[in-house]
């Protein structure tokens, strides 16, 4: 066992509050678990060195909790900052059907909740996730009544700052014939460790419009994963944006449990030089009559290394299924990286799949072209760019959300291109 994973045994060994059985679970998980290296297939083509070797040195300069508002949004913000929420929910006023706490003041109602989703929808098998159960103080519990329809997005922000260490959680649980739009956002580019898993239980005929930000850049650290269980007739679009960072992943999870239960999941990765970032996702239908579409597309630059793995596993009864995974790949140097791996495990006979993956580079034609046109070079790779992924940006159901991101994909672009 490495000394990081001991140390993180002993810091929850001494953490008690109502969580503490679930907590004790995990710890029990985390004693048997060896810490993985290059020959744990998970783990291959990510190296968990810079974390085991990251120093953590606080800056005591005060960091702003404001976030930057997205026009057209009205969202309702949660902040955290390093783990730790700084908004205040009681102050907020919410719409009818839609339940806020925090997951450290929960009251009793709350906790039955949180207690029902906590490492309940998130496989055993996420090491990090085990280390957030253990670690997680922090979180927000969102309940949404049966037949409730939330038109305010709910907007869930984590900044990580210097030096520190995080580890925050998010319940979510949608009423039958519910809906919602969840954001959860990320960032930080100082020196930084966070971990943030995310569970939601969407109930029948409800449906989710989910958003994962992971916008961590530079030397820090994020591990996080979003993990979702769908009842019959349930209806799922998740988009998922990541930058690279010094090590950054993340790991999707999505369990049809119920009938003719629908699932999108986009994913769009920016990495930039010599920046690393990792997508597990793992598609589970274990019913019949399930839909899904996964399309994941990256962009890598200088000396980067992108990793995807994306497994579709239809199981035995899971007849008349329809799912189709596309991965599609763009390098901006041969010094970059992709370790692409689409996966279709069935054991029905009834169904109809495909998967795929592509590497390209960018077209020189192309680029001379629009240079002989008086475009720039580096305005030239931002349009070329731009064209590779913006079919998924244009599926984005919230417009406003699409359109705060183009200027925020266009700087990204912009720190990545190859000089």
């Amino acid at each position: 066992m490495s000394q990081w994973l001991q140390q993180v045994i002993d810091r929850g060994q001494a953490i008690d509050d109502w969580l503490s059985p679930v907590r004790e679970q995990a710890l029990e998980s985390l004693r048997q678990t060896n810490w993985p290296n290059r020959r744990v297939e998970a783990w291959k083509y990510t190296s968990l060195v810079p974390l085991e070797q990251l120093t953590l040195s606080s800056d005591s300069t005060k960091t702003s909790t404001d976030i930057a508002d997205i026009e057209g949004l009205n969202s309702l913000d949660l902040i955290f900052v390093d783990g730790e929420l700084q908004s205040d929910i009681t102050a907020m006023t919410l719409p009818e059907g839609l339940h806020i706490s925090s997951l450290r003041d929960a009251a009793d109602e709350q906790k039955t909740t949180a207690k029902a989703l906590f490492s309940q929808i998130k496989p055993q098998r996420h090491l990090f996730g085990l280390v957030n159960d253990v670690l997680a103080e922090d979180g927000v519990i969102i309940d949404i009544d049966a037949d409730s329809h939330i038109e305010r997005p709910v907007r869930i922000t984590n900044l990580s700052t210097q030096g520190q260490e995080s580890h925050h959680r998010v319940l979510v649980r949608l009423g039958n014939r519910s809906s919602v739009t969840v954001i959860e956002q990320g960032q930080g580019e100082q020196a930084s460790l966070s971990t943030g898993f995310a569970e939601y239980d969407i109930g029948e005929h409800a449906q989710l419009e989910h958003y994962r930000m992971a916008m961590h850049t530079h030397k820090a650290i994020h591990i996080g994963g979003c993990h979702f269980s769908l009842q019959e007739q349930a209806r799922l679009n998740s988009t998922l944006v990541g930058y690279g960072s010094q090590l950054s992943r993340v790991d999707v999870d999505i369990i049809h449990n119920g009938e003719h239960a629908k699932a999108k999941f986009n994913a769009i990765y920016l990495l930039g030089e010599s920046e690393h970032f990792d997508l597990h996702s793992t598609i589970e239908h274990a019913v019949p009559n399930g839909t899904t579409e996964e399309n994941a597309r990256g962009i890598v630059g200088d000396k980067a290394k992108a990793v995807f793995n994306g497994r579709i596993h239809i199981h035995r009864d899971a007849q008349k299924t329809l799912a189709e995974l596309n991965n599609r790949n763009l390098l901006l140097s041969r010094r970059g990286q992709i370790n692409t791996k689409p996966e279709l495990e069935i054991y029905a006979d009834d169904v109809q799949c495909a998967h795929g993956a592509t590497v390209a580079e960018i077209e020189e034609e192309a680029l001379y072209y629009l240079r002989s046109r008086g475009i720039s070079r580096s305005q030239a790779l931002v349009m070329l760019n731009f064209g590779f992924i913006q079919e998924l940006v244009n599926q984005m159901p919230n417009q406003a959300l699409a359109h705060w991101l183009q200027p925020k994909l266009q700087a990204r672009f912009a720190e990545m291109e190859v000089k």
